[in-house]
């Protein structure tokens, strides 16, 4: 409890100090973009590729690996069970629904909450790769495949070939995604028969050392950004959406993780992932396909006040 009240205790003081140089103006502006670019291009898959090339590769098949897939698939069922069939909302934001419940904000907080609060990033990896690799490639799928109809798109002849575009296009994005590189990369590694020498990856630690204060700054000048009145999502949809979040995803990762022999730091780390807030992703998705902006918004600001809350109750349950 204490190393994870001081784990917190870390991370918020360097959110406030990115909150304050936000506030004042004092880096200039265009300061969070620079900042955020350098996170995501470049300090955060050098620690990717880093860390994973020295992990062992049974992580994927690991008990914390089924779990983790497993407990996200049922969050992201239930929450397109209940938003589909119960709410009745339309596909594009039952999707969006579905990937603001599910879909976890692994790079720009949990890199940092991973690193500071478990000693290790390796346990973003399963989620990293269930997320990048097949929930987000089959959101964005249908998501294009609805605007396509909604245009008119497919009514045309070649329409095999229209969705053959689609899931190309999805997949280059995907394999251009610098996370995902540094992700493959380091998985590549780590399947070599042999060791590289320390010194190459010398480079890759100084900059990835980097990643979580630049992750955590750039959240905290986010917060110091002013806010556009905009249309508010139901508060319904709201609440549906932060329960499972915060509350059922973590607490089906500490019971199916319990079931299968999970204990310990193992048990720990599965429950830290599954209770970390809203991915940024869902919003930037919605933004570009039109579907569910404020829901995947309000939802994303939500879960990330829940998730300190949230963290503390799991660090109190699992001792």
């Amino acid at each position: 409890m204490l190393a994870v009240l001081s784990a917190l205790g870390t991370i918020a003081v360097i959110v406030g100090v990115g909150w304050f140089v936000g506030r004042t103006g004092a880096l200039g502006d265009g300061a969070q973009r620079v900042l955020a670019a350098t996170a995501f291009t470049v300090a955060t898959p050098a620690l990717l590729v880093d860390t994973i090339a020295h992990a062992d590769l049974h992580l994927l098949v690991s008990r914390s690996a089924l779990v983790t897939f497993a407990s996200t698939t049922v969050v992201a069922l239930v929450a397109a069970l209940v938003l589909g069939v119960v709410r009745r909302r339309s596909a594009g934001d039952v999707v969006v629904g579905v990937l603001a419940s599910s879909y976890v904000n692994a790079g720009n907080i949990g890199i940092p909450l991973t690193a500071y609060l478990l000693g290790s990033i390796v346990s973003v990896v399963p989620p990293t790769l269930y997320q990048q690799l097949l929930l987000g490639p089959l959101a964005l799928v249908v998501l294009d495949s609805r605007n396509r109809r909604a245009r008119g798109a497919d009514v045309a002849t070649p329409t095999d070939r229209h969705r053959f575009a689609a899931v190309r296009s999805v997949v280059r994005r995907t394999l251009r995604n610098p996370v995902i590189i540094g992700t493959l990369t380091g998985l590549a590694l780590a399947a070599l028969p042999w060791s590289l020498p320390a010194v190459v990856f010398q480079p890759l630690s100084m900059l990835g050392a980097a990643a979580p204060p630049l992750a955590l700054l750039t959240f905290g000048m986010s917060l110091a950004a002013p806010r556009v009145a905009a249309e508010s999502a139901p508060r319904g949809d709201v609440v549906l959406v932060a329960v499972l979040r915060s509350v059922v995803h973590p607490a089906l990762a500490i019971g199916l993780g319990t079931l299968m022999g999970l204990e310990g730091h193992a048990l720990l780390a599965v429950a830290v992932v599954s209770a970390l807030p809203t991915a940024q992703n869902v919003l930037v998705y919605a933004i570009q396909y039109r579907h569910g902006t404020a829901l995947s918004r309000d939802a994303g600001l939500v879960t990330t006040v829940l998730a300190v809350p949230a963290l503390l109750v799991v660090a109190a349950v699992l001792g």
